[in-house]
């Protein structure tokens, strides 16, 4: 018996179904639980625009259990298939395979596949590089390759290990390579101590917290922010937007590496969700009978307890995935730039347009006006499971549909739910759908790009698609083809596109080439997204403050935060007062804020009196001021310089300009800092008698320190 509400426009918690209704389920002989269908009847049940149409591209028996698909420079199609889940394999049992994809009769569907490696415990994520494979299977990101031409992997090297591995839900995964030359890759926060096999001189880096990139041209990796749980996406501007299961976009404004550099600093992360419609989701398929019993169990607990919490089963976002940008050139112009991804839970594919906040360095996420009511993609089979996408050569946006019976994990399941629950249905079965424009032609035959000429490879840096325009500039790199430095130096001074010029730019960083002068063009580049990478490539020079310093004043608001965070790397008399007039000029941002506090200068005592001293801040009561000021006296606490701690306590012991609130919050967020330091500093008397003052008036908030 299938569980169906009457009315499926109501959107509200899962209250409605009735005890005894459950019991009634419960005794019948029906099953509980929907059949599976064909490709063919899941297809007609999508629910989509009508510009657009969704073909069967691949299908059991040729594509079993996908989690990831890739199409490399020779047109080869290769698929990631993870049968094991959600159950982690013994050690050398796992079932997982890449397959690669054939159309043999060129009308548009697989018809034939052959196994590229096979018995990979959990791998979730492959991508060309060199002839072979990148393969992300923790605790490992391994290079296949396929030395004999058999079409069978017979070659591979560990690259990185230590990953995380106890939970498949929480891997490494996700590799894509961006035009800034490194990969990318989602490893949900998760720990692990990582080392790379091409470099025994260097210790293992702890990946905790954090998402992780490495560059095998030059040996590089590293942490970056996010946590992505499964699905990261790059706009234009390179800015990355990550999704985690009911988050389902946020995006990391800071860097990694800023955070880090300032071991002080209160804050450890800078990730941002910025949806503005947080977990509402339209779906067409009720909840599953486990999730409605477990929600109305959740909800009778939280009732009971008068928590005033409420617990849905639908229509909320629960197991968001496969974030993709869309950067192809065959979909209606409107969709350029949008993000696709999936909810597991909800059967659909939802659709975000990122929109620029005004005066920040951030965005909002918003659906678009076709979508304000219903998603992108809605099914009525409750087996589709779109757990990640790929925007083909064709401009096509693939679906990777893990099609299972039960997506979830058995540990978020009451014991006696899982009695008529199998886990593993649905493993002999998976789909790969592709959503073209009504227009679109049909054809599952890609160009080998291999061979391609060095001016082929230049004339696809100008291409509309990404995915052309990626693999163009990776070849370029993995040739090392330093004869195109000349061609793209033209390319970069004479082509009217900024994506072309962004390829361009960062093709020759790839080769070596990219010196004083072109970064210093590329700062004076009309495109700010030219000027914003142009910043990063100058933290590399010695002298990389005399052209960073005057970005600070520009008009766009992404390259000014940028130039506000790359300033922080370096230090001088014009960093510390460009610093300040960021202070002065973004007093109300906290993001501003925070990438001055990253900084060295920007968190030093010298800073604060100088701030104090010489502006008009923090003579009145403000809420995001009085921020600052506690976070800049916690960090000055805290780091326990000598000078910095004399320092401050004569400045607040003295007469000062700031107003008596921002007074009081300096001298909570020092005293915070020390005792985060367990270095009890010995307070000034009359700092002393002040803190017992504070303590009569207010003793909840100054209880701890006990001097």
């Amino acid at each position: 018996m299938k569980l169906t509400f009457p009315n499926k426009s109501y959107h509200g918690p899962i209250k409605l179904l009735g005890f005894a209704y459950l019991i009634f389920l419960l005794s019948c002989s029906e099953p509980l639980y929907d059949p599976s269908k064909s490709p063919e009847e899941t297809v007609a049940g999508f629910l989509i625009s009508p510009d657009f149409v969704v073909d069967v591209f691949g299908a059991e028996p040729y594509v079993t259990d996908p989690v990831d698909m890739i199409i490399d420079q020779k047109g080869r199609i290769y698929v990631v298939e993870m049968p094991d889940y959600p159950f982690k394999p013994e050690p050398g049992q796992g079932q997982g395979r890449i397959r690669q994809l054939f159309d043999d009769n060129q009308d548009g569907r697989i018809d034939r596949s052959t196994i590229f490696a096979d018995h990979i415990s959990e791998a979730t994520s492959v991508h060309p590089w060199k002839d072979g494979l990148l393969v992300a299977a923790a605790p490992n990101i391994s290079w296949m390759i396929d030395t004999d031409n058999d079409g069978t992997a017979d070659s591979t090297e560990i690259l990185f290990t230590g990953f995380f591995e106890n939970n498949s839900e929480a891997q490494i995964t996700n590799l894509k390579f961006m035009p800034d030359n490194w990969i990318y890759a989602s490893n949900n926060g998760q720990g692990g101590e990582v080392k790379y096999s091409q470099d025994t001189s260097t210790k293992a880096i702890s990946v905790a917290g954090g998402d992780f990139r490495f560059r095998l041209d030059q040996g590089k990796y590293e942490l970056v922010s996010g946590p992505a749980q499964f699905g990261h996406a790059f706009n234009d501007r390179l800015h990355r937007f990550v999704t985690q299961n009911t988050l389902h976009m946020r995006h990391p404004v800071i860097p990694w590496k800023y955070l880090q550099r300032n071991p002080f600093i209160p804050v450890k992360n800078a990730t941002l969700n910025i949806s503005d419609h947080d977990l509402e989701m339209f779906q067409l398929t009720p909840p599953p009978y486990w999730r409605a019993e477990r929600t109305r169990r959740r909800q009778q607990s939280y009732d009971e307890q008068g928590l005033g919490r409420m617990e849905y089963a639908e229509d909320h976002f629960t197991g968001a995935s496969g974030s993709t940008f869309y950067g192809g050139h065959t979909f209606p112009p409107s969709y350029y730039g949008s993000i696709f991804m999936g909810d597991v839970a909800g059967n659909l594919i939802h659709r975000d347009l990122l929109v620029p906040l005004v005066g920040s360095p951030t965005y909002v996420a918003k659906r678009a006006t076709p979508e304000t009511t219903q998603e992108f993609l809605t099914s009525n089979d409750s087996w589709f499971r779109p757990v990640h996408f790929y925007v083909g050569p064709d401009g096509y946006l693939y679906v990777i549909d893990f099609y299972r019976q039960h997506i979830e994990t058995p540990l978020s399941i009451p014991e006696d739910l899982k009695a008529d629950m199998d886990f593993l249905e649905g493993s002999d079965r998976g789909r790969i759908y592709r959503i073209r424009p009504v227009k679109g032609s049909i054809t599952s035959r890609f160009d080998d790009l291999s061979e391609s000429t060095n001016d082929a490879l230049i004339a696809l840096l100008k291409h509309p698609n990404r995915w052309q325009r990626l693999q163009a500039q990776r070849l370029i790199l993995e040739r090392q083809a330093t004869d195109l430095i000349a061609p793209l130096k033209q390319l970069f001074n004479s082509d009217q596109n900024e994506l072309t010029r962004l390829h361009a730019l960062f093709c020759l960083e790839g080769l070596g080439a990219c010196d004083r002068d072109l970064i210093n063009q590329a700062i004076q580049d009309p495109s700010p997204t030219l000027r914003e990478q142009a910043i990063l490539l100058a933290e590399n020079l010695t002298d990389g403050q005399s052209l960073i310093i005057p970005l600070l004043n520009d008009p766009d608001i992404r390259v000014s935060f940028q130039a506000c965070l790359s300033a922080g790397d370096f230090d001088g008399p014009p960093v510390k007062e460009g610093l300040k007039k960021m202070v002065l000029q973004h007093s109300q941002d906290a993001w501003f804020q925070l990438a001055i506090l990253s900084s060295r200068n920007g968190s030093s005592f010298e800073f604060l009196a100088d701030l104090t001293k010489h502006s008009s801040l923090f003579r009145a009561p403000d809420s995001l001021q009085a921020k600052f000021i506690h976070d800049m006296s916690y960090i000055i606490g805290l780091r326990q310089d000598p000078n910095e701690l004399s320092e401050m306590q004569s400045f607040l012991s003295q007469p000062n300009p700031m107003d008596l609130t921002n007074q009081e919050m300096a001298f909570f967020g020092f005293l915070q800092g020390i005792k985060k330091s367990e270095n009890k500093t010995a307070l000034t008397p009359f700092l002393a008698k002040r803190l017992q003052e504070l303590k009569a008036i207010n003793s909840e908030k100054w209880k701890d320190f006990d001097w």
